[in-house]
């Protein structure tokens, strides 16, 4: 007796959709629970495969905004998740959650902008395209230019 395996041959967009959509839906499930300490990246995460799909609208954008601005600490820097320490990843992902919802305004911009933690924000910004934002180097979160100045240029590839 074999048994016959189902192959799709398609992506299912429409199902992946649909599961991340749900995802956050049972606050109270042991998976969700257990995720805390990385939320702000996987809302990243999320959002960017939903937007590469059609389906931004589908996730419940006031929510998500109102998270991330209760993730804000007084120094500027942004947590995983309500509770946690701020850090510069999860400040760089709620960057660039605003940046996609075009509401980088809503948290408080003058406190992000810290040695610490600016560095990585601008640096997202510069990754995602903002007209002004000077390019920056992904490995070094340096702009070009100051690279260039300073004569440092990384070989990234053989």
């Amino acid at each position: 007796m074999t048994a016959t395996l189902f192959s799709p041959n398609t992506l299912l967009l429409d199902k992946h959709a649909d599961y991340i959509a749900a995802y956050g839906s049972k606050k109270d499930d042991y998976e969700y629970t257990l995720s805390e300490y990385l939320r702000m990246s996987g809302i990243y995460w999320g959002l960017t495969v939903m937007d590469l799909m059609g389906q931004l609208s589908r996730m419940n954008r006031e929510e998500i905004i109102e998270f991330i601005k209760s993730c804000q600490h007084d120094c500027g820097g942004i947590s995983a998740s309500t509770g946690h320490d701020p850090h510069l990843l999860y400040t760089l992902s709620a960057v660039q959650i605003l940046s996609l919802y075009d509401s980088i305004n809503v948290i408080d911009v003058d406190k992000v902008v810290d040695p610490f933690h600016t560095l990585f924000g601008v640096a997202g910004l510069s990754l995602l395209g903002d007209e002004q934002i000077k390019p920056v180097n992904p490995v070094f979160c340096m702009p070009e230019d100051v690279l260039q100045r300073i004569g440092l240029q990384p070989d990234l590839l053989n």
